[in-house]
Order: C-alpha cells, then structure tokens, then sequence
C-alpha cells in the first residue's frame, strides 16, 4: 500500500507498531488485525475530507471507526485500508433546549451526551449497555438499541440530522435541526445502521426530551419462562408501560451470582428487572408493575423503595456481561423475535446449542424481544470452534423462522453478513448495493462488511 504518511498528507497517522494494532480490531469475537494497514486519528472534519479524498483517488479502503466496542466486525482493519478513527471529534456543539436537539461530534461519548443533556433537563434516550465507553457515531452507524427501548426507541428515532463525509472527499447534511420536514427523501435513515458503507459521520443532530424523574426498580422471578413471557405482554399493554424491562433466563442468573451476590434468587426459570421513569408517578407505576407480575405468576417480588435500592436491583444486570467473560469465551448474539415468541426461542435455542455441544445462556431487552444469546466454546478448539458457530448460524436461522430480526441492535458486520442474505433475499441485498454505489461509487467505504460481503 501506498505510504500514507506522505507529505501530501497533513492528517495524524499512528505509526507506533503496538498502538497501530490496538485500532486493528473492535471488540467482536475473535477479531484479528491485518499484516497492512494504516491508522489515521482524525482531528477535525478537514482530517477526514482530507483521507476521504486521498482514499478515493488511490482507491484505497476506508474503514470508519469510533470507540470500538461494537461486537460483530464492523470496525476490524481490512488488509491494505486505512482506518479513519473519529474518536477525537468530540466537541458537544450545542444542547439546545427549546428546540429540543443536541448536536455533538461522532467521537463523543455516549454518557457524556447524556449528562451534558441532563444538565440542561433534557435526556437523550438511547442507552446502550456500553454508553460509558461507546461513541454517538458509532450508535448511529449500528443504530444501537439498549436498555431503554421499550419506552423510548433506538437509536434511529432521536437521530435528526447528520453531516457525513462521502468518498472524494464532499461534505452532505442531511435531516433537520427543526420540529418537522417533509423536504424531499429521507437521507438520513440511509446512513442510520450503515455500518460505514457509506461514509464518514463527522456531526450529529440528535432529538432530546423533557428529562424523566429517576426511576425505580422491580426484580420479579418465575418458575415458567412462559410465566415471565406473559408478564412481559401484560406489562407492555399497560397504559403506562416501563421504561425498561430486562429479562434473564437460569443460567445467566447464575453466573452473575457466582460473580458477586447481587441477591437474585437462584433455582428459578427466569427473572425481569422492569423500571419507572414517569414523573410524579414512579412509585405508583411500580407497585402497578408488581401487582402485574405476581398476577402473572411471580414467585418473588422485590421493589425499591429509592433511587439507591433501584440500583442495587439493577446492578447484577449491569454486571452480567462481566459474569459472562469470567465464565468463558463466548460469542454474543443478538437477536430480535415477537415478544410471544421468547419462551419459544429460549427454550429451541437452548436444544440447538446442546444439539451441537455448547453451552447457551439466554437474556436480553426481554420488553422488546431483543436476546442476547451468549455462546460458549473454546475459539482455540477448531472442533469446538466449528460446533460453537454452527449453533450460531442455526439461532440466526430460528430468529428469522419466528418472524424475528438476526440483528436487533448490533448490526451485521462481518460476522452475521453471511446470514443477512437469509433473512432479506437477494434482491435486497442487490438494491442496498446500488445505494452504496451512488454514495461510495469505487466501493471503497468499509468493504467486505454487511451488505458488501
């Protein structure tokens, strides 16, 4: 490959070999960096238009990438690309209450946004599992979902506008910064979930809402995962539903519990962690939700009584992807099916991973059907490798035969992209190709990733 570091380009390319390698992967399961490639930390938009340009006179591979953390490949070097890392684009330009927007650089993190829009009384939604590490371009370019979707959304629906950086180099603006539009195509859902296919995200113009009143937490277990399947209907036809509801099945209970006492009951089919954000009436709504679920064939109930009790509950789920590294390697799913189907899911995919010789631990955004499937075997094993990633493959297969998504908020990278073709057809796959190519003509916006694969 051609030098980068070239004098014709001014933009800040990582040359210390060690360094280089950290930015070579993200954190999917099994990530390798390439022998070539080169890394550029982009200081500015002019940075970007700068590689941009460069890259698409030299045909040379772009791959955009943010803080890292996304689990399925989408930000992993390929041989011979360059990859333009964001993260110190992360100025928070505005926090605008009246008109109700945030507008901040992709580099800023998540939790930071957030805080930055509490301090105004405004709140920004999307909260992901990884929000005090993950970058807003980067939960823009997955669409990434999180623990409060089942009232608020994804990421997609408080994403108003973007400025993106095409290949050669041009800056476009897409969206809106006021209420409503209707002026012309929608562009910037075309870039919502792109994985950058498309281009470089060097700005976001981001929706906020009235900040909610803190919420409390119930923790209610069930012998039945049908039990807690039907809580869970029962608590999203409610007139005021929860503004989380996280659903754990046995044995991710038990590994949270072998990592600490975080006191869930161990023995038990399944437990939901459902909360209330609703000012002025948190605690009303959540003696509501456990009336609701012991209605539906709780065991036990547990409710706080404040803000500090409503963390403590929460707590085992915030540790349960710890639990699960301590436990072993494993590869995170993360699948989306009708909320009917969950105890269907749970208990085929529990069958097909045993079927195949791996061990499977079940839980997830229970409120929204959105599981996170965690895989366990030893990547080091081709044998046990091979079993673990057929299991994989047969989950992505039961997901779509329920009428579910493979990919509820982590987006398809590298690798779920040999699964996408199953659930959108070949003709899907082609028309996402030809809006690829009047952005990124050359192709060379993250190839191999996705839709490209």
């Amino acid at each position: 490959m051609a030098d980068i570091a070239a004098p014709r380009h001014s933009a800040p390319v990582v040359t210390d070999a060690d360094v280089k390698r950290t930015y070579g992967v993200d954190s999917s399961f099994g990530a390798v960096a390439p022998e070539d490639f080169e890394v550029v930390r982009a200081r500015d938009v002019d940075d970007v238009v700068e590689v941009m340009k460069e890259a698409q006179a030299r045909r040379i591979p772009v791959v955009p990438q943010g803080a890292r953390t996304g689990l399925n490949g989408a930000a992993v070097a390929t041989q011979g690309c360059i990859v333009l890392n964001t993260e110190r684009l992360n100025a928070i330009e505005a926090i605008d209450p009246v008109e109700g927007i945030g507008i901040a650089g992709p580099g800023v993190v998540t939790e930071e946004f957030k805080k930055a829009a509490r301090v105004e009384r405004m709140f920004y939604p999307p909260d992901p599992a990884s929000a005090a590490s993950s970058t807003i371009g980067g939960n823009v370019a997955t669409n990434a979902g999180g623990l409060c979707c089942i009232k608020y959304g994804v990421t997609a629906d408080y994403i108003r506008g973007l400025q993106v950086v095409l290949p050669g180099g041009e800056i476009v603006t897409t969206g809106r910064r006021t209420a409503t539009s209707s002026a012309g195509l929608d562009l910037t859902g075309l870039f919502l979930g792109s994985e950058g296919t498309l281009g470089v995200i060097t700005q976001v113009v981001a929706k906020l809402v009235p900040a909610p009143e803190d919420p409390l937490t119930v923790l209610a277990t069930f012998d039945s995962l049908t039990a807690a399947a039907e809580a869970i209907v029962a608590l999203r036809r409610d007139p005021q539903p929860p503004c989380l509801l996280e659903f754990l099945d046995e044995p991710s209970i038990a590994a949270v519990q072998a990592l600490a006492d975080y006191g869930f009951p161990q023995g038990c089919a399944a437990a939901l962690l459902v909360q209330s954000d609703r000012p002025g009436h948190v605690a009303e709504d959540t003696r509501r939700y456990a009336d609701i679920m012991t209605a539906h064939g709780a065991t036990e109930v547990a409710l706080a009584d404040d803000a500090q009790e409503a963390d403590a509950l929460l707590a085992g789920r915030r540790a349960l992807n710890v639990a699960l590294e301590a436990r072993g390697p494993n590869l995170i799913e993360d699948m989306c099916v009708p909320i009917r189907a969950l105890p269907r899911v749970v208990e085929e995919g529990r069958a097909l991973c045993a079927a195949h010789g791996v061990e499977v631990t079940m839980s997830g955004h229970g409120g929204d059907g959105n599981l996170h499937p965690s895989i366990f075997f030893d990547p080091a094993d081709p044998d046990s490798r091979a079993r673990g990633f057929a299991a994989f493959g047969d989950l992505a297969d039961l997901a779509i035969a329920l009428g579910g998504t493979i990919s509820g908020e982590h987006g398809i990278g590298t690798i779920k992209a040999p699964y996408l073709r199953r659930q959108v057809g070949d003709a899907a796959i082609a028309r996402m190709r030809q809006i690829k190519a009047v952005f990124d003509p050359h192709g060379i916006c993250n190839p191999g990733k996705t839709y490209t694969a």
